[in-house]
């Protein structure tokens, strides 16, 4: 077993690879929840691969369609009500690059969940009827999305910076998508990728390591599967398809969102979000005189998010806020980057902000859910959340200023509005 330890925020990771590959990863903490997340290497993007020489596509929307069919068993149940009916709040979800189930206990129920968890995730069961009744239920999830401002908002900055890269299609797929949606073409991705060695469970709570690494093991009856997957994606050109979107929506308060499409890199990516977070903190943080003068003016009534996404096949950084004179504040935020390279980082501005943003990462530490779902998320970009607190100790100005030029740049630059009907 491997022991990460950081002195600093005193935490004690333990790492077991088991024998048919799949990472089991306990992070101790003293608290009466027990929260476990098990993530597999398998997204909404991933709809083109090959299994050793077998090229296969699959439906846009099926990797989030799995997520919902895994809960029903053969035997009738559904096991997110099984779950519920312990007392423990169990869910799952699908992003971009990988699908997570989970579940939170606050009742000693913990291992008679675990039973059940572990049995559905490895214990497919799809057939003709069972798909086919999901297919309403999907359709509905859709168009309820479609209805979400916030998700119109960002799936169109994704339509103007990319191409060709599956980002910019809903992680649920089309109504026209998942209606090709067979259970051959979910028992193709389901033996394609939820196997062993793309998998990882996080374990965080009141545990003695060695013992929840155990009882994991015993229940684990998946098998390392000797296939060769390889992943298919078209090549994204760098520039964008446009530099502006609009939507008509029922909503009070227009909305808006900056995004500035990155370069693909292998560059230090925890190095690089920290950098990124300092800018937007240093920009337009709620204590900045931009905000400040934002919000005195009346544009601005709560502080903007700022979002970095990144993997091998997409980069970006999103920057949403709320406003009735979006276009006003847009130009006001583009004119305070451009001075922000013009006339540098001051050096006590810079360690200010550093210092703030290191309590909060150390603070997020408190709550077992969001570290357990911050391991398995990052162990997917290939890193230790643990090294977050390293790299803050070499974080340089003079870094930060070169990320600042390298991402902002004004011809990678889209924008997406969201206004009132």
């Amino acid at each position: 077993m491997q022991i990460v330890e950081n002195s600093k925020i005193q935490e004690k990771i333990y790492i077991e690879k088991l024998s048919n590959g799949l990472k089991v990863i306990v992070i101790p903490k003293k608290t009466q929840k027990k929260y476990i997340i098990w993530g597999v290497n398998y997204g909404s993007i991933d709809h083109k691969f090959t299994v050793d020489d077998r090229e296969i596509t699959v439906p846009d929307g099926i990797a989030h369609y799995m997520e919902h069919k895994l809960f029903e068993q053969e035997n009738g149940t559904n096991s997110l009500d099984v779950l519920s009916s312990m007392g423990v709040n169990a869910n799952a979800y699908t992003t971009n690059n990988h699908t997570a189930y989970l579940f939170e206990d606050n009742n000693d129920k913990f291992f008679e969940a675990l039973d059940e968890f572990m049995n559905y995730v490895q214990n497919p069961y799809f057939t003709d009827e069972n798909v086919e009744k999901e297919r309403g239920i999907i359709e509905q999830e859709i168009m309820m999305y479609d209805d979400y401002p916030d998700w119109k908002l960002y799936m169109n900055v994704m339509k103007a910076m990319y191409h060709k890269n599956p980002i910019n299609i809903d992680v649920a797929g089309t109504k026209e998508t998942i209606a090709e949606i067979t259970k051959e073409k979910l028992y193709d991705a389901y033996h394609a990728f939820y196997r062993p060695d793309k998998m990882a469970i996080v374990v965080c709570g009141d545990f003695e390591p060695t013992k929840v690494i155990e009882e994991i093991e015993k229940r684990m009856t998946l098998e390392n599967n000797k296939q060769t997957i390889t992943r298919i994606y078209e090549e994204e050109p760098d520039e964008i398809v446009k530099d502006r979107m609009e939507a008509e929506m029922n909503i009070s308060m227009p909305l808006f969102m900056i995004g500035y499409k990155d370069t693909i890199s292998v560059e230090n990516q925890i190095k690089k979000d920290l950098a990124l977070e300092i800018i937007f903190n240093i920009l337009i943080g709620d204590s900045t005189e931009l905000y400040q003068t934002l919000y005195e003016e009346g544009l601005l009534q709560t502080e903007p998010t700022f979002i970095y996404e990144n993997s091998n096949t997409y980069s970006h950084v999103l920057i949403e806020g709320q406003s009735q004179q979006y276009d006003e504040v847009i130009k006001r935020i583009e004119a305070g980057i451009e001075k922000l390279k013009q006339n540098g980082i001051q050096d006590e501005v810079f360690e200010r902000t550093k210092k703030k943003l290191y309590g909060e990462f150390v603070k997020s530490y408190n709550d077992a859910g969001n570290i357990a779902t911050s391991f398995v998320q990052n162990y997917f970009r290939d890193i230790n959340p643990l090294d977050y607190f390293e790299e803050f100790n070499g974080l340089t100005k003079e870094y930060t200023m070169q990320i600042l030029n390298s991402v902002f740049q004004k011809d990678k630059k889209v924008v997406s509005i969201v206004k009132s009907k």
